[in-house]
């Protein structure tokens, strides 16, 4: 008998989470024979909807319309899925289960800890989100004055994302150097963009190689680029003469446009100075398309840019990208989100010298990187399959069927 589930997520917004929300309501659909799907959209910051028109699109909208519906007409569902950062997790069914892309730093919130004992499962993006689920302890004091340990209790399961790579379609856009690097990041103090740029500066100054960025701060309407490119040239004062080029890409650019920019015989490496990641969409993309990838060792990427490598008559993982050594320290008090970015916890600082150490490498030696990178690439293409993670995705909600013990009372969404 199929569970009715409703999904809560900003299934139509142009960030990481509607990405996600996205890569779960397409797995629970490839298994509609158990699934009677139910979905309310959120928003997700400033960030703006979806505009697309496809089948997909056409999908999400009827099965929006029903949900309208069912909920009017008080119909009561078996579960709900909540795709989200965990502060915003409610119990809206018998069974609720809770799919965050997790942490960027070393330790959750103490509010996602109490948030997370309601939930019947917790599912996350990587097996860095996973292990800052379940190692983090906190203490705090009972109501007699006692000092206890709090720490999550609740069963994490770790499901990544499902291959991204789409056939290119024309970029309408060239570059003048041959050798161009590429970051892909929202500016903000995680992205750690500002030293992207004073960095590669640094380095590149007097070679012809080139850094495009594809970014924004918020939207990708006008005045967003006016003040993505204010940024970039408050940056870029600092030098007066360069020979490397910095190019910024910003605007809505659809799948085929961006499988253009990771194929483009001119880009050669894409980049992250990023202080963590729950996964790293940009850079699971680029690997996807075969492109080189230069990033720290420490964050969620980790699931996927070690691959097989044979060694003798073994075959082990090894990594497969150019690793840039790093530091962990406590986060910026500009960046603390309360809630979300705890005070006492820490996250990635990419070193300056070994990031430009790298650059030179990645020019001199392009090919065995480009080698590493095609290995990683056939290896990422068989293993995160849509096929496998969109089973192993809707098996994992599956489970908690069968692990709860359902109450009688029945909570109606609303």
């Amino acid at each position: 008998m199929r569970k009715k589930i409703l999904v809560r997520g900003p299934i139509l917004s142009q960030s990481g989470y509607g990405e996600q929300s996205r890569f779960a309501i397409r797995a629970l659909r490839a298994h509609e024979d158990r699934f009677d799907i139910y979905i309310v959209p959120v928003g997700w910051g400033q960030t703006g909807w979806l505009a697309e028109r496809s089948e997909e699109r056409r999908w999400l909208d009827f099965i929006i319309d029903k949900t309208n519906h069912a909920i009017s007409n008080k119909v009561p569902f078996d579960a709900s899925l909540q795709i989200t950062i965990p502060n915003e997790w409610e119990r809206l069914a018998p069974i609720n289960v809770g799919w965050t892309a997790g942490i960027e730093s070393t330790k959750i919130d103490p509010v996602w800890i109490e948030k997370a004992s309601i939930m019947d499962k917790i599912i996350v993006v990587s097996n860095h989100a996973k292990h800052g689920f379940d190692t983090t302890i906190w203490t705090t004091r009972d109501q007699q004055g006692n000092e206890i340990a709090i720490k999550n209790n609740v069963p994490v399961e770790t499901v990544n994302y499902a291959v991204r790579k789409w056939e290119p379609t024309d970029l309408e856009t060239d570059f003048e150097y041959d050798f161009n690097f590429l970051s892909v990041a929202q500016w903000g103090p995680r992205k750690n963009m500002i030293n992207t740029i004073k960095w590669f500066v640094e380095e590149c100054h007097d070679r012809k190689v080139g850094l495009i960025l594809k970014t924004n701060i918020r939207k990708n309407c006008v005045m967003d680029r006016l003040e993505t490119e204010k940024n970039i040239r408050k940056v870029l004062d600092q030098y007066d003469e360069r020979e490397c080029k910095i190019y910024l890409l910003h605007g809505d650019m659809d799948q085929g446009e961006l499988a253009a920019l990771y194929e483009h015989p001119k880009v050669k490496c894409l980049i992250s100075l990023s202080h963590g990641e729950g996964f790293g969409l940009p850079i699971f993309e680029a690997v996807c398309h075969g492109l080189p990838v230069m990033a720290p060792d420490w964050g969620g990427q980790c699931d996927f840019l070690y691959g097989p490598v044979k060694i003798g008559r073994k075959t082990k993982k090894k990594p497969l990208f150019s690793r840039i050594s790093y530091t962990i320290g406590p986060i910026q008090e500009f960046a603390r989100w309360e809630g979300v970015l705890h005070p006492e916890s820490m996250w990635c600082y990419p070193d300056q010298g070994d990031f430009k150490m790298k650059l030179r490498n990645m020019i001199s030696k392009h090919g065995k990187h480009l080698k590493n990178a095609k290995i990683l690439q056939e290896h990422v293409l068989e293993e995160f399959s849509a096929e496998k993670q969109y089973a192993k995705f809707a098996d994992s909600v599956w489970d908690v069927f069968a692990a709860s013990t359902q109450s009688n009372v029945v909570k109606v969404y609303g």
